[in-house]
């Protein structure tokens, strides 16, 4: 296959992942505030995304400082800490999607609290990198 066929299928996997974070999900996201809205009223869901974003912080605040700890430790033995930087920038990833006023954003938020969830998606990271690259 040509060289510029996969750099042409990388700009259109960009492309749609662009169309995805700035058009479907706000849209979609709106959608679901508007029906949890017209349920449960506007107090209640705006106290409800508000909860949501304090407690996902204290969440995130607590692993990730575990995840820095468990770094330092590796490092000060002589251990590339590599699981834990993955994981570092997961927990990074997920302290986005909670500070994003939403509940689906805040569902993949806590999602990605959960280690295993973590670990998952950490392994399938790793292997979709893998694939596509190349060491000389």
């Amino acid at each position: 296959m040509p060289q510029h066929a996969n750099s042409l299928d990388m700009l259109l996997f960009c492309g749609y992942m662009l169309v995805l974070a700035f058009i479907v999900v706000p849209v979609a996201e709106l959608y679901v505030l508007v029906t949890v809205e017209g349920r449960i009223g506007l107090t209640a869901t705006l106290g409800a995304i508000l909860l949501t974003a304090v407690v996902g912080a204290g969440l995130l605040r607590r692993q990730g400082m575990a995840t820095m700890s468990a770094i330092r430790r590796q490092t000060a033995s002589g251990q590339f800490p590599g699981r834990d930087l993955a994981h570092g920038g997961i927990l990074l990833f997920a302290g986005g999607l909670l500070l994003t006023p939403g509940f689906i954003t805040d569902a993949v938020g806590f999602a990605l609290l959960v280690p295993a969830i973590r670990e998952v998606v950490r392994l399938r990271l790793a292997q979709y990198f893998r694939e596509r690259t190349i060491i000389l």
